[in-house]
């Protein structure tokens, strides 16, 4: 009798738990992206994300893309996202509003040409911005957390570190494409299943912030590095 009756109470609770275990998880999502290309290097990354049946943003410079715009096409049919980092890549804090709207619009009018699509979002280059910037350009602005691959002396290893070392649910993670960027093509190598064992998903840029729920207004002077943030 009394094992009935500890039983009784016992069961409830064992199979609120196991429910609790099986049901939904919070989502755990990072975006990766790329800057500077399309480069010599762009195949190679883009080998490596369908090996690890993962998406990207790439964000890309129309005046440097040369002989290896193929790539942004192909990352785009491989379900990639391609943004806006500029046509030229200057300072655009430093241009009028007419040079800014040119580099904006020239650069999405040459994306458009390729993939049939209009870039959503922006990365200004050297994330140098200001308020004339954020007036005149209709698109959301994109930082993100970094590991300095665009110097040399920066390796691979060093460079997974340092995204895993600050990583967090919502973040953006800014590495680049550029021609010749070897050590961040082995760097993504152990990234990606890094970030897989820390329980991330891996999105594109527009992907994370609709699983967020956020709809980014433009014209709102915010750079995002994570899609949670507010100012």
């Amino acid at each position: 009798m009394y094992f009935c009756t500890i039983m009784k109470r016992i069961i409830p609770i064992l199979v609120m738990a196991i429910l609790a275990s099986c049901g939904p998880k919070p989502d755990k999502i990072i975006a990766l992206s790329f800057d500077d290309g399309p480069s010599n290097v762009t195949a190679d990354i883009l080998d490596i994300l369908k090996k690890e049946k993962v998406k990207a943003s790439f964000f890309v410079v129309g005046s440097w893309g040369g002989d290896n715009t193929q790539d942004m096409v192909r990352a785009y049919r491989e379900g990639h996202a391609i943004e806006n980092h500029s046509w030229s890549h200057q300072y655009m804090a430093r241009l009028s509003a007419e040079q800014m709207a040119d580099e904006i619009e020239r650069n999405a009018d040459w994306i458009e040409s390729f993939i049939g699509e209009r870039p959503e979002f922006f990365r200004p280059p050297y994330i140098n911005v200001s308020p004339l910037l954020h007036e005149t350009v209709g698109l959301t602005f994109i930082n993100g957390i970094n590991c300095e691959d665009w110097e040399p002396g920066v390796d691979a290893a060093t460079r997974t570190q340092r995204i895993l070392d600050q990583a967090k649910d919502g973040d953006v993670i800014l590495m680049h494409d550029m021609a010749d960027n070897v050590q961040t093509v082995e760097a993504i190598k152990t990234l990606i299943p890094a970030l897989k064992k820390l329980g991330f998903e891996l999105v594109t840029v527009p992907e994370l912030f609709k699983r967020k729920g956020i709809t980014p207004q433009p014209h709102n002077g915010i750079v995002y590095s994570n899609a949670l943030q507010t100012r």
